[in-house]
């Protein structure tokens, strides 16, 4: 295999575990023996070998003198599991192809220097962007202490997400619905804010999907017998609770309130990946409900401008994943039919603080799925 085709395969093995190894990273390892077999591995839930374990145990003594791609640079300490960077060089690898380097102070660098000191060959940088965009949310944690916030809305093609009564079932389709109970099964925690509990009583569960539920949190205070119920209770800023969710080992969190805490975020500058479910509907009105409450950019030079990283087609409807601009001379190829860190297809059955403990409106609601 060729360094790039064998890295795709690595990252698509780590695609498949996105919604069970946090708080670890998903990493994908291909292995090819000498005699040209391949073997390969992903990281497994906590606890379980990492991606290179699995890989070398499904090898056994035909990885001797082969080689090694993986996603993400090999551990070289022992936690959970023993270190990579060892296992690798015990089983006598003799070429190693990492994506990125890990960016944990615990590991970075310190594994590839191990392989180097034991004379392993080792290439670092392979589809580094796709591996980087692919885990971004363990990059941004490990380097800020704080996760990853995604932003879900879905709308129709004027930007509205309810019609002015207030009734928003169905804008998008079964398919849209179900993949975004797949991005919801790939975060840590889901927001939302007390409005929207009292107003739709989500249960903010995993479903149509498999996948374990995510932490809930209430913006505000949710009565004892809401459905969100155990829920994380959070009455401050913004900015705190991303503190206090990294402390928790939360690697994303998905914002699943409505306008308001929609708005909240955006203006804060505090969500790292948007992503819109655009329906072929049109209300054609400025009286429906809009995807963000409170003031806006004041001028078009104030307006936030990003880069799209994916668009995929979801039965009858879009959904478009937007990142702030990227650079393009490291930007990945623009996924057209598939989600950074989506399923391979798509499903039909990845400024001043603004205080949040305030009651939001009646009208600030979930749109979709409960």
């Amino acid at each position: 295999m060729n360094d790039t085709e064998a890295m795709l395969q690595a990252i698509d093995l780590a695609a498949a575990v996105r919604a069970t190894t946090a708080p670890n990273p998903w990493v994908g390892c291909v292995i090819e023996a000498p005699d040209g077999r391949i073997f390969t591995g992903a990281t497994s839930p906590p606890g379980g070998p990492h991606a290179e374990a699995v890989a070398l145990a499904a090898a056994g003594e035909a990885a001797r003198g082969g080689t090694a791609w993986v996603t993400l640079e090999p551990c070289p300490h022992v936690g959970r599991t023993p270190p990579c960077a060892d296992a690798l060089i015990d089983a006598g690898i003799r070429r190693v192809v990492v994506g990125i380097e890990d960016p944990d102070p615990a590991a970075s660098g310190v594994g590839l220097q191990r392989l180097r000191d034991a004379g392993v060959e080792v290439e670092v940088g392979v589809e580094a962007p796709a591996v980087r965009l692919q885990l971004a949310p363990y990059l941004k944690h490990r380097t800020t202490g704080r996760p990853w916030v995604v932003l879900k809305l879905g709308a129709s093609v004027d930007g509205r997400t309810a019609a002015p009564d207030g009734s928003s079932q169905w804008i998008t389709g079964g398919a849209a619905r179900a993949d975004a109970h797949q991005l919801r099964a790939v975060s840590d925690a889901v927001v939302v804010g007390a409005g929207t509990v009292r107003v739709d009583d989500p249960s903010l569960t995993v479903r149509h999907v498999e996948g374990a539920d995510p932490l809930r949190v209430v913006l505000g205070r949710a009565a004892p017998d809401a459905k969100v119920q155990p829920a994380l209770e959070f009455e401050g800023e913004l900015t705190d609770l991303l503190d206090q969710l990294g402390q928790r080992g939360v690697l994303q969190v998905l914002v699943e309130g409505g306008a308001t805490v929609a708005g909240a975020f955006h203006r804060e500058g505090l969500v790292d990946q948007y992503v819109f479910y655009v329906a072929p509907v049109i209300f054609g009105g400025s009286d429906a409900r809009p995807m963000f409450a409170g003031p806006g950019a004041p001028t078009i030079a104030d307006v936030w401008r990003g880069a799209f990283s994916a668009v995929v087609p979801l039965g009858a409807d879009l959904r478009l994943d937007l990142l702030p601009a990227l650079d393009p001379a490291t930007a990945p190829a623009l996924p057209v039919g598939r989600a950074a860190g989506a399923a391979e297809e798509p499903i039909t059955g990845s400024t001043p603080a603004v205080p949040v403990d305030l009651p939001l409106p009646a009208d600030d609601h979930l749109q979709e799925d409960r």
